[in-house]
């Protein structure tokens, strides 16, 4: 729904916006904070909208604290170093009702008291972080880093609706340092790694890794696609504002806008805090988020201060750690998953069993190699946990059960979807289907065929792929070229201009450069480089077909374990019969071989790329320079003879101006492409 502002003068923009952003802020307020929400999605969307369209339209009104404000940050070269004026300390830890009852007994010698009052809180697992406020403004967000140093993270921590760019009341301190953990609930883990997967990326471990990755991201863009929070836990420095006890603290950290950890108590003495351990122990699987323990303070402030700290933890504060959950099951079978990138995994399929709230009955076995490590054979008793109280995982076999009953597992030799060959490349722990009109994986290679960096079919997204492959118009990448219009008009929300379109699109990538066409088939370790690396020493594929294994190793960087992926990928003889179906279709896969007699303008040039363009995205600029006879390399050298410099250049430029490497800006490489009729 479009917001009509047309009509709205300056002064009248101004305020509506301060009264928008304070309504915005007080109901995430309610919603982030303290879960109670007063108005709906939609009427927050709305007011959220209004503000979109006031700022655009006047540009000198946005404010840093704006709501729309919390992405939109360039990607950071790399991360600056902030020291802690208050050092953030780890915690000693506990494990057993002993430990807390020896902590309780140190505590009261070295503070001369009888009785101290703690405070209960949980113990996430997730990432420390210190936000600073100014005047009730953020304007600096860190991690914990060792405790005295930390990594500048503010664009990203800007990005998590719960963190306030602006402190919510009245009483603000003059500055606030508010410490906190910024975690992952179970659930937003477990639908990113569903994506990484079906990306073909590595799965991150456990929701604290995911955190930690997701906040140190140098594009916050990515941190912001991410569902984190951030519950505080206390303060550093405060400028305007005095406390006497930590619970205190925490109402007041509630009270200006932060998340607490849910159910924290006070407890009046040691076996008090002993019994929310326990209850919060029986509970652990109830919350939303991983939490590993429970942290147990003193509450009085100047006793904290009494006791101090050591170089490594304070002496006011412990760590009460979660025994982990186990329990024995029984291997029924071993089954190998094929992922969307030919990745072949072992899954074990055992007997049922509950563990930390949930059922369950299957665990990754990872890769051949864990399987040797763990020794696991089908019918074999194990011991299962989660891993990271989420993801399962086999621990171990008990070996003293084995009747001589239990059958070893090999790794199949051919694809279990397909029958197709697998390979596994030296010094790599996965094995993997190279057909590349394999079922399970052929959805993620049509992505890949069709994007701007390979053969750049425009308006054939995934959501449309899915439902080709779906209604089986095509089983492989080839099939594009053989569709007809009335194929694409059987699908849904699609009319005759947009098929007559996407018909002309895949029609033209049938020209497209041998380099993007290697890259589009998909090869495992064949990235954009490396394609252009085989088509400037090889002019078609039957020629790089045909080469050895020894001598692609030979081509300066390409070596000798990508060489092994390319053989054995032109060696399949299923990819043959797709690469044959695109030759038939008209794709172009040779490359007429240009001689030094063509005296292309830019022949002998190596041009290296750095920093964005405005006018086109740096994968055209070298395509085009490359049409004009010149060198692309990713990176600075002696050979190099030009640097074009875009926005945020990053160390090439540097590199090139010690080397006195000719640069030039933007608009100066737009006029070299003019000179030449490649830009009007």
């Amino acid at each position: 729904m479009k917001i009509d502002v047309s009509n709205v003068t300056h002064e009248e923009a101004k305020k509506r916006l301060e009264e928008l952003r304070k309504k915005l802020r007080y109901h995430s307020y309610l919603y982030y904070v303290l879960n109670k929400p007063k108005i709906s999605d939609y009427e927050y969307d709305m007011m959220f909208q209004e503000l979109l369209a006031l700022e655009r339209k006047f540009p000198d009104l946005v404010t840093p604290d704006s709501p729309s404000q919390r992405v939109g940050a360039e990607p950071a070269k790399e991360f600056k170093t902030v020291y802690h004026k208050i050092p953030m300390l780890s915690l000693g830890n506990a494990f057993d009702d002993d430990d807390l009852r020896a902590f309780d007994k140190r505590v009261k010698r070295e503070a001369g008291v009888e009785q101290i009052e703690y405070v209960t809180e949980l113990k996430m697992d997730g990432l420390a972080v210190s936000i600073r406020y100014e005047k009730g403004i953020l304007v600096q967000g860190a991690t914990r880093g060792d405790g005295i140093r930390g990594e500048d993270v503010t664009a990203n921590v800007r990005t998590i609706r719960d963190i306030p760019l602006k402190l919510f009341g009245d009483e603000i301190p003059e500055v606030i340092e508010v410490r906190g953990e910024v975690i992952m609930y179970k659930k937003d883990f477990e639908e990113l790694n569903k994506e990484r997967e079906a990306k073909g990326e590595p799965l991150f471990a456990n929701p604290r890794n995911a955190a930690a990755g997701s906040l140190r991201q140098l594009d916050p863009k990515i941190t912001a696609q991410r569902k984190l929070h951030m519950i505080a836990y206390g303060i550093g420095e405060v400028v305007g504002k005095e406390f006497k006890k930590h619970f205190e603290i925490l109402q007041f950290l509630q009270k200006i806008g932060f998340r607490i950890s849910p159910e924290a108590a006070v407890c009046p003495d040691i076996e008090e805090a002993i019994r929310r351990c326990k209850y919060y122990t029986a509970h652990r699987n109830e919350y939303p988020f991983g939490a590993d323990g429970v942290v147990i303070k003193v509450n009085d402030l100047e006793l904290q201060k009494k006791l101090g700290a050591t170089f490594h933890e304070p002496r006011w504060a412990i760590a009460y750690k979660f025994p982990p959950e186990e329990a024995e099951t029984v291997v029924r079978d071993i089954i190998v998953q094929v992922g969307r990138t030919g990745k072949l995994t072992p899954v074990a399929i055992f007997d049922p069993v509950e563990l930390e709230g949930s059922i369950v009955s299957r665990a990754t076995l990872h890769n051949e190699d864990q399987i040797k490590r763990l020794d696991i054979r089908i019918g074999d008793h194990v011991i299962v946990r989660k891993a990271g109280s989420v993801i399962p995982e086999v621990v171990r076999v008990v070996k003293e059960k084995r009747t001589g009953k239990e059958i070893p597992f090999k790794m199949p030799d051919r694809c279990p979807v397909c029958g197709g060959p697998v390979v596994r490349l030296p010094g790599e722990a996965a094995t993997r289907c190279i057909n590349a009109s394999c079922p399970a994986q052929v959805k993620e290679r049509i992505v890949h065929f069709v994007s701007r960096e390979a053969m750049d079919i425009d308006s054939i997204g995934e959501k449309l792929i899915n439902q080709m492959v779906d209604k089986g118009l095509i089983k492989d990448y080839a099939d594009l070229y053989y569709l007809k219009k009335d194929d694409l008009l059987k699908l849904e929300r699609m009319g005759p201009l947009l098929a007559d379109k996407i018909i002309r699109n895949i029609q033209n990538s049938k020209n497209r450069p041998l380099a993007n066409l290697i890259y589009a088939l998909g090869i495992f370790q064949v990235g954009k480089h490396t394609a252009e690396l085989l088509a400037k020493k090889y002019h078609s594929l039957d020629e790089i077909m045909n080469a050895s294994e020894e001598e692609l190793a030979q081509i300066e960087g390409i070596g000798p374990i990508t060489a092994k992926s390319i053989k054995d990928f032109f060696s399949s003889e299923l990819n043959k019969k797709v690469i044959e179906k695109l030759k038939e279709a008209g794709v172009k896969t040779e490359e007429e071989v240009k001689t030094e007699n063509e005296n292309l303008p830019l022949a002998n040039e190596k041009i290296v790329f750095t920093g964005a363009l405005k006018s086109m995205p740096r994968s055209k600029a070298k395509e085009l320079v490359r049409e004009l006879g010149a060198e692309t390399p990713d990176t600075v050298s002696k050979k190099t003879t030009l640097v074009v410099v875009g926005e945020d250049p990053g160390s090439k430029l540097e590199k090139a101006q010690k080397l006195g490497i000719k640069t030039i800006g933007e608009e100066e490489f737009l006029e070299l492409l003019r000179r030449y009729g490649k830009w009007t």
